[in-house]
């Protein structure tokens, strides 16, 4: 496992300086004068805004949790705030390894397996892939006053096409996870015995896609269904919100970023997000910073400046409350992912 780790851990790191080589080569002319001037003029009430925002956004994915436990058992919102923030701090401190913290301290502070949490989460990404891939898609097709006065006007042809590759892809994992919500088992059984020749490999896989299974069964009837996606949509437009507020704190051209280039902006910030280091990052805000200077024309200084504040604000601000909160519960993070790791191990 530590080999695996320390493997992935150096392929990042490599990814990481390759980003960050064509960058600095990009901005030769990089203006550290102008990027200091830019970030003193601010709005920082606006900002602030965005951080009451983003601490709502929690709220909301407790919220969320609690009604895909409802057929399972019965909890409170203000339960399953604490996991949610910590698993969030988590995540920005230790990278993917923290993505386990959540479903872990609820499967725990609720009396469930492991499994059925990680259950729940995977389900819980697909439904914010699902809503994402709707909501691109639809202002994709809108359009952006913004994109009528930039240099390039391939822009709006490119994010149609974007959106309907991506919407593809989602409605596969959808189909996908609809053929396994109703024959789960017998497609688990059915890949371990293909990898029979490697049974820690078709151990592995039977249990994922038992997870996912279980995991797609709390979804009992068409009114949960329907409660989940509204909590999902208002959470990213919430997300959405956020970033809107931070563009408009810098003015000029940010400011006249519309919904749909917003939209642009999360989704290459998610897709970068997948490539970070603990605690340090690097995907999310070296995305944000190449699409706002290559795509949408923003001064290098400018996109810097304003890369590194969403990338504080939307996924690092969650730490200080993260650690205060595990702090008074008496949990170490780092314990928490070996516990898990373990009891993953064992099976349980």
């Amino acid at each position: 496992m530590k080999k695996k780790q320390t493997l992935l851990t150096v392929i990042v790191v490599a990814v990481l300086c390759l980003l960050v080589y064509l960058q600095v080569h990009a901005w030769k002319k990089f203006d550290w004068a102008t990027f200091w001037s830019n970030t003193e003029h601010i709005n920082w009430v606006l900002v602030a805004l965005s951080l009451v925002v983003v601490y709502l956004v929690y709220l909301v994915r407790a919220v969320r949790w609690r009604i895909f436990l409802k057929p399972i058992c019965k909890t409170t919102t203000a339960r399953l705030l604490g996991p949610q923030i910590i698993g969030f701090a988590g995540l920005a401190l230790l990278g993917r390894a923290g993505e386990v913290v959540r479903p872990y301290m609820i499967a725990k502070k609720e009396n469930l397996t492991l499994t059925s949490q990680l259950g729940v989460w995977t389900v819980e990404r697909i439904f914010d892939m699902g809503v994402v891939a709707v909501v691109f898609v639809g202002l994709g097709f809108l359009g952006d006053p913004l994109w009528a006065k930039l240099p390039d006007q391939k822009l709006a042809s490119q994010v149609r096409v974007s959106a309907l590759v991506f919407a593809a892809a989602i409605s596969g994992l959808a189909f996908g996870a609809l053929l396994l919500r109703r024959s789960g088992h017998a497609i688990a059984d059915k890949l371990e015995r293909w990898l029979h020749s490697s049974p820690k490999l078709a151990h592995g896989v039977r249990a994922k896609v038992l997870a996912f299974t279980d995991g797609m069964q709390i979804i009992s009837d068409t009114g949960s269904f329907l409660q989940l996606a509204f909590w999902s949509l208002l959470m990213w437009v919430m997300v959405a919100i956020g970033y809107w507020l931070i563009l408009h704190a810098y003015g000029g051209r940010l400011a006249e970023m519309g919904p749909a280039s917003i939209m642009v902006l999360m989704v290459g910030a998610m897709f970068g997000s997948l490539i970070q280091l603990p605690g340090v990052g690097g995907g999310s805000q070296l995305a944000t910073i190449a699409i706002l200077n290559n795509v949408f024309r923003v001064d290098s200084e400018i996109a810097v400046s304003c890369g590194m504040l969403l990338w504080l604000v939307m996924f690092m601000a969650v730490i200080p409350a993260g650690l205060l909160l595990a702090h008074r519960e008496g949990l170490s993070l780092r314990t928490l992912v070996a516990e898990e790791e373990r009891e993953a191990a064992l099976g349980n």
